[in-house]
C-alpha cells in the first residue's frame, strides 16, 4: 500500500544536496513505514544487507570470505519475498558476529566495529532471522547504512547519504508496488 514516506525521504535527500547535511533522526519516518506492514522489515533488512555486501573495501582474507559468502547467499533470494536457507543464514550470521566480537569499556561495553559493511550484513540477517524485531530496528539499520562522516558537518547525513537514501526510496517504491498488485489480486 502506497504511503508518503518515500516522498519524505526524497525531501531529506534533496536537503542534503542543497545544504550539505541533514539530521540522522529525520530517518525516523521509516518507523511509520515499517509499522504499516511489519512484513516489510525482513525485506528491507536483506535489501540493506545486499547493498552492504556489494560494497568493495580493502579487507583481510577472512573478511573477503565473509563478503563472498554473504553476496552469494543474498544474491540468490528475492528480497521482496525473501526465503533464505535458514541454516545457511544462521551460520553466516554467527560467523559475522564472531568476526567483530571485540568490546571496549567506555562507560559500559562498546562493540568495536572494524568493517561497517560486514556489520550491516550481520544486522540485516539478525532482523531477517529473528522477526521479533521492532520498526525502530529498521530505522537504526537505515541510519547505520546512510550515516556519513564529513569533517565540515560531523557524523550524520551528508554527501553520499543522499545516494543511499535514494536507493532506499527505489526499494520502497518497488515493494509498495508489489504490495498493491498482491492486494489487488487478493480482493478480486
Amino acid at each position: 500500500m502506497r504511503t508518503n514516506v518515500p516522498e519524505k525521504l526524497i525531501k531529506i535527500a534533496d536537503q542534503i544536496e542543497k545544504s550539505g547535511s541533514a539530521s540522522l533522526t529525520r530517518l525516523t519516518v521509516l518507523k511509520k513505514w515499517f509499522e504499516q506492514d511489519l512484513k516489510r522489515l525482513p525485506s528491507f533488512a536483506l535489501f540493506i544487507a545486499r547493498r552492504a555486501a556489494s560494497r568493495k573495501d580493502e579487507t583481510t582474507s577472512e573478511a573477503a570470505e565473509l563478503f563472498l559468502e554473504a553476496s552469494k547467499l543474498l544474491r540468490e533470494t528475492d528480497i521482496y519475498d525473501p526465503q533464505l536457507p535458514r541454516e545457511e543464514a544462521i551460520n553466516l550470521y554467527e560467523r559475522l558476529k564472531a568476526f567483530q566480537n571485540e568490546y571496549k569499556n567506555a562507560q559500559g561495553q562498546v562493540r568495536l566495529v572494524k568493517n561497517t559493511h560486514l556489520f550491516l550484513i550481520e544486522k540485516g540477517l539478525r532482523i531477517y532471522l529473528w522477526r521479533t524485531i521492532s520498526p525502530s530496528d529498521g530505522y537504526k539499520l537505515a541510519a547505520d547504512y546512510c550515516e556519513h562522516y564529513d569533517p565540515q558537518y560531523g557524523s550524520g547525513l551528508s554527501g553520499p547519504s543522499s545516494f543511499k537514501i535514494n536507493e532506499i526510496v527505489r526499494f520502497m517504491f518497488t515493494l509498495e508496488g508489489r504490495e498493491d498488485i498482491i492486494h489487488k489480486y487478493e480482493n478480486r
